[in-house]
């Protein structure tokens, strides 16, 4: 039907009430389903009232009536039974990669935490965040000079307690890329638990969605334009479309970004591979050229993305994944929170760790092109799936509840912690209906 056919209308239900609301074009995913995002810039008491029209006529059982109240993103108004806000969000009972992560600590000894972590890890990383979330306030301290990526996380965990009651809870967060606990489960003494944005085979860092998709849902619609929404509406050509080769534009972080280009430079009818910032490997750019920077959306005029670690993860893959290329990806020890859901050769296909079978499966997908395509559209789908936002706070939470009832003593806002405030509220009024508990009164 086009993009242009549908109009939202959204408004608060009362006519007393008056709010605005940010509503963008609908996003067109050209499989004949619309993403639509809206953004309030004010709350509303009695409810919404969403609206969708095909020229003038309602579709799809519009209007729909959200009768509780609707808070903006800044509102601090948590929900205090965790209970009722995993149900309102549809959290899943289960995270494998939770469950997965928390097998290598059945108690959590804060004391043998507070004693160890900033020697073993800040001096040598320096990138650590010691955390405390008491009363659903949140405190920190920075262990290192390489903590500047605290922002995200700051963001993220004030984000979550403005909407539910989080479990008191202490911890240390490597901001880091790199996860930094290599111990196993049976050695002595037995690994800590560092939390991390990113996990690999030989580490038992219990793992949160990156800070890069975290940041993209949180700044959706504000101050992020490549985020994981917008992708699924910019995703190029349609398939039969789009340039048959496959694409690599990235800085030169992994020497197996170097040799893509130069399987490149062998092989332009397959792949179109290009390094677009040297900072490891300088002495290489006269040899292999500097590319031009893309814009991310025009990655998927191709039909085929390859994947290649970067310093560790690539943080691309779940944006890649959402389009409706073929992914190929690179064997990896690294992994991401989500990638436990995904299946080689139904979600993606695999290549291997050096590349040497790199432009054999560029080869398979041009002359199994329904196979590909159906592999393609696997992985949009489970994608879609896994990196819903509703999806992210309930991973945070999840992780944080874990983590708390595993704890052997009571957390403490300890020496050098500072309180992080949440942002305040005065650009959007914000009147909490639920009752804040004495405690808080007091």
């Amino acid at each position: 039907p086009g993009r242009t056919q549908f109009k939202v209308v959204i408004k608060a239900l009362s006519p007393k009430e008056v709010t605005r609301v940010y509503t963008p074009r609908p996003l067109d995913r050209n499989d004949g389903t619309f993403l639509m995002r809206y953004r309030l810039y004010g709350s509303v008491t009695k409810g919404l009232k969403i609206e969708i029209l095909y020229g003038d006529q309602h579709v799809a059982q519009s209007p729909y009536i959200l009768k509780e109240p609707v808070y903006h993103e800044y509102c601090d108004c948590p929900e205090e039974d965790a209970e009722v806000w995993q149900d309102m969000m549809s959290c899943p009972s289960q995270e494998p990669q939770i469950t997965e992560d928390f097998i290598s600590f059945p108690t959590i000894d804060l004391q043998r935490m507070l004693k160890e972590i900033p020697a073993k890890f800040s001096q040598t990383r320096g990138a650590i965040v010691h955390y405390t979330i008491l009363d659903n306030h949140v405190y920190r301290r920075s262990l290192g000079k390489y903590t500047d990526f605290k922002m995200f996380s700051d963001e993220m965990f004030l984000s979550l307690a403005r909407k539910v009651r989080l479990p008191d809870v202490e911890f240390y967060l490597n901001v880091g890329d790199w996860p930094v606990e290599h111990r196993k489960a049976n050695d002595t003494p037995g690994p800590l638990p560092v939390i991390s944005w990113c996990g690999s085979l030989d580490s038992r860092d219990i793992v949160l969605p990156t800070y890069d998709v975290t940041h993209s849902t949180l700044e959706t619609l504000r101050g992020v334009t490549n985020d994981l929404l917008s992708i699924q509406g910019n995703t190029g050509p349609f398939w039969e479309n789009k340039t048959e080769q496959a694409l690599f534009r990235g800085r030169d972080s992994r020497e197996e970004r170097l040799h893509l280009v130069k399987l490149s430079k062998e092989n332009p009818g397959l792949l179109d591979a290009g390094i677009t910032g040297y900072f490891f490997f300088r002495e290489k750019e006269k040899e292999l050229g500097k590319s031009q920077l893309m814009g991310f959306f025009d990655f998927f005029k191709y039909k085929y993305q390859v994947n290649v670690d970067g310093t560790v993860a690539a943080y691309r893959f779940p944006y890649l994944l959402l389009g409706d290329s073929l992914v190929l990806k690179q064997d990896s020890q690294y992994y991401e929170h989500f990638y436990i859901g995904l299946k080689p050769w139904k979600h993606y296909v695999p290549v291997k760790r050096n590349l040497e079978d790199l432009l054999e499966k560029i080869k398979w997908a041009k002359e199994n092109d329904e196979e590909a395509r159906k592999i393609a559209r696997e992985g949009q789908l489970m994608a879609r799936e896994l990196l819903q936002p509703h999806r992210f706070y309930c991973y945070y939470y999840k992780v944080l509840q874990k983590y708390a009832e595993r704890q052997a003593s009571r957390p403490e806002i300890r020496d050098g912690m500072e309180l992080v405030p949440q942002p305040d509220d005065r650009d959007s009024v914000c009147s909490c209906h639920r009752k804040k508990p004495l405690r808080e009164d007091l």
